[in-house]
């Protein structure tokens, strides 16, 4: 238990530590976005997945070190050294998209950005490698438990298949969802608390990957809350998505993964229903209320919340992380009760 404390403190500081650092040097090299729910459309440093990713990385090689150190080698290390290699070849992707920026504005439906991004195509094939470590290991149980169905052996086809389904799956779908200052970061502050907390109270040893990365988090959001200095850019959402998906996977909690992810699995049909070509971001009102650029129609989550009231960017944030809690609230419930 010390060593999980003192490796989320290492986590924590390092973060708090370097993302001003990298505020500073992301805008003067030209990693940039603007920041959409500002009346003066500010531009601002992006990228900020690399800051977290640093501080998940010193988190996890300090418990490596440590448990090593005070018990030796032992297949625990082997997981979280597969989950790194899981991680940093997922967050290189995030940075490539990030780092598609383009010299004049581009304009899609009302909501002008600095840059393109990956094509829509290109994102699941280049986050699939992300997958190979955790092949390689065998991580997880073939036994899995799935919502309303129960436990299913599905042998051979778990390593070959479901553990790729589920960190391309899993870092597209959290990918979806965002663009308000804060949101990213803190439905990941829920989602990776919580599901750490239930490792913790079960004694699974995975524990330590979502305390860790909940605390890098932590400190993050300092930077990203409302008025944001730097945005998460997908270098953030694809980290924490494949962070959940080797988490679940290795740590055999398959059933609380996929209910902690159905806001992002809802959210990754509503996209589909415009093809991938809607945002989910909005327009900013006269009053500073976030409205809906899509007539009513429903592309995303916040396009609903746009649509039932009047309510600030830090008020939709709020609200989704609201969101996230309860269905965190509803996987511990279906699994202690």
């Amino acid at each position: 238990m010390i060593t999980v404390i003192v490796s989320a403190l290492a986590s924590f500081f390092v973060a708090l530590i370097v993302t001003p650092l990298m505020i500073k040097f992301l805008y003067k090299v030209g990693i940039v976005g603007i920041d959409q729910h500002k009346k003066n459309k500010p531009v601002i440093s992006s990228s900020g997945g690399i800051c977290v990713t640093i501080g998940v990385l010193v988190g996890l090689l300090t418990f490596i070190g440590l448990e090593t150190f005070i018990t030796g080698f032992s297949s625990n290390v082997v997981d979280l050294l597969a989950i790194i290699s899981s991680v940093l070849i997922v967050t290189l992707v995030g940075i490539f998209d990030d780092l598609n920026i383009v010299s004049k504005k581009v304009v899609t439906k009302n909501i002008k950005d600095i840059r393109v991004g990956l094509p829509q195509w290109a994102k699941p094939l280049l986050t699939l490698p992300a997958a190979v470590p955790l092949m390689v290991i065998s991580a997880g149980s073939s036994q899995v438990n799935l919502p309303l169905i129960g436990l299913i052996d599905m042998g051979i086809f778990y390593p070959l298949f479901l553990i790729p389904i589920g960190v391309v799956g899993a870092s597209n779908a959290i990918n979806m969802l965002g663009g308000f200052n804060g949101l990213e970061a803190g439905m990941g502050i829920v989602y990776m608390f919580g599901i750490g907390l239930f490792a913790l109270i079960t004694q699974n040893q995975i524990a330590i990957l979502f305390l860790v990365t909940a605390a890098t988090l932590l400190a993050f959001i300092k930077f990203n809350w409302f008025p944001a200095k730097i945005l998460p850019g997908d270098s953030l959402t694809y980290l924490l998505g494949a962070i959940l998906a080797a988490g679940v996977i290795v740590g055999n909690m398959e059933r609380l993964g996929i209910i902690i992810m159905i806001p992002f699995f809802i959210e990754l049909f509503l996209k589909a229903r415009s093809k991938f070509n809607a945002s989910s971001l909005g327009r900013v009102g006269k009053d500073g209320t976030i409205e809906n650029v899509y007539d009513r129609k429903v592309y995303s989550l916040t396009h609903i919340v746009m649509n039932i009231g009047r309510f600030t960017e830090k008020q939709i944030t709020v609200i989704f992380i609201s969101i996230e809690a309860l269905f965190v609230l509803l996987g511990f419930s279906l699994y202690l009760f």
